[in-house]
């Protein structure tokens, strides 16, 4: 059978149609850059290596995208990134430096500048909403990185991401709690900045810290008498000015809080109304409220119960869904957030039956920001990223294709942020 010349164009076209309409399907739309720090170099350097991933917007799969960048130090332990997402910041503990990178349009990283932390050792960092302070939690430390004492909260001023002066400097002390406490000694291990937006007002940090001298890390069992961990408020006056958190008038200090045993990571609810921890040495999540902008109470019905050696807590931007990485178990425990009480439920039960399998030892999470479909964890003895699928009705995971994806080696941090114009959106569910 013979075709027309007319019939023969319009088969070609039709043909390509096809094959564009295949192409188009399958393209990679990517929502996230996601940035894992991992804590050894390769080669002849020493250096951390910052590695960039692309999430694809209907899988969630990743794939590697531009080159490898090199942390500016040795050991970096976390990372942080400002709320317009143009500028990122990594904490290198074996140089007791903090490096700015620029983020660009496709994920590039360029190193802007570096701040040198003298005589101390930074351990956790977050950028407050308006990207005026960076907050950096540090210690002295051991040849082999490990903190031994001076734990402080450092504040810097940040002008367009560089990071500039010291501001404030608070040490983490307790001297307001009972004098049985007196000679514990404070390991610092996690930080979070209330969000202050055109929507909410918030005007605090909190950080996290344990009693070195009651607890044997990294995976000894607790004493009989191990003293308690410790949740400790500041707020943020004029000009960065921080202060133990207070109640009541005349004004008492009322910071810091009781925090199980050994608090390893702190999370903030998106509407200032809640702060979770996690307690390594006990299992269990810990609920406050934020009463008065700054001060803690307990929840209620808490604490919650967890996987085993919990590591790391997001609240995913919502505000409805809690992830909690157990790096013992090698899994992430999702929760559904009771609106009105801040009460974890739902997702997990009190038991900690309801878990989804990482790769080994999670030990950072964090949600997608451009849609909050995705949850994503680093493994530290995987080497390796795990990815789910976040459903926004439960919270429930399943995983996503592929999953886990390679890293480097000894990932220790992990931080997102969205792709063009997922940018400018708001996750509402």
């Amino acid at each position: 059978m013979k075709f027309s010349k007319l019939s023969q164009l319009f088969l070609v076209s039709s043909i390509g149609l096809v094959v564009a309409t295949v192409f188009s399907a399958c393209a990679i739309n990517t929502i996230d850059y996601v940035f894992v720090a991992n804590s050894a170099g390769t080669g002849t350097s020493n250096d951390g290596q910052i590695q960039t991933f692309a999430a694809d917007s209907s899988s969630g799969a990743l794939r590697t995208v531009s080159k490898v960048v090199s942390s500016g130090g040795v050991n970096p332990v976390a990372m942080a990134v400002t709320s317009d997402y143009q500028n990122l910041y990594v904490a290198n503990a074996g140089s007791n430096n903090i490096v700015h990178l620029a983020i660009g349009i496709n994920g590039g990283l360029t190193v802007k500048d570096t701040l040198s932390l003298s005589g101390v050792m930074p351990v956790r960092m977050a950028v407050n909403s308006a990207g005026t302070y960076l907050y950096v939690l540090t210690c002295t430390a051991s040849s082999a990185l490990q903190c031994t004492g001076s734990p402080a909260l450092k504040e810097y001023a940040l002008s367009s991401g560089t990071i500039g002066s010291l501001t404030a400097s608070a040490p983490l002390n307790l001297s307001n709690v009972s004098s049985a406490y007196a000679n514990d000694i404070l390991i610092p291990t996690g930080l979070t900045v209330l969000a202050n937006t055109s929507t909410v007002a918030g005007n605090a940090v909190f950080v996290t810290a344990y009693d070195q001298s009651a607890y044997n890390p990294p995976n000894g069992p607790t004493t009989s008498t191990a003293n308690p961990g410790w949740v400790f408020g500041f707020t943020i006056g004029s000009g960065g000015a921080l202060t133990a958190s207070t109640s009541g008038s005349p004004a008492i200090t009322v910071s810091p809080w009781e925090a199980g045993v050994k608090p390893t990571a702190i999370a903030s609810d998106p509407t200032n109304l809640f702060v979770y921890v996690t307690d390594y040495a006990q299992d269990q999540l810990i609920g406050y409220t934020i009463i008065d902008g700054s001060v803690l109470n307990f929840m209620p019905s808490g604490p919650f119960k967890t996987g085993n050696e919990p590591s790391a807590v997001v609240v995913d931007p919502r505000g409805k869904f809690i992830y909690v990485t157990n790096s013992l178990d090698s899994t992430v425990s999702p929760y559904e957030i009771t609106l009105a009480t801040g009460v974890p439920t739902g997702a997990v039960s009190v038991t900690g039956s309801s878990t989804n399998s990482t790769d080994t030892q999670p030990v950072a999470v964090v949600v997608d920001p451009a849609l909050g479909r995705f949850v994503y964890t680093a493994n530290y003895l995987g080497n390796s990223v795990s990815g789910f699928r976040l459903d926004s009705t439960s919270g429930a995971l399943t995983a996503t294709q592929a999953t886990p994806y390679p890293t480097g080696e000894k990932p220790t941090a992990i931080v997102a942020v969205p792709h063009g114009n997922y940018a400018t959106q708001s996750v509402t569910q």
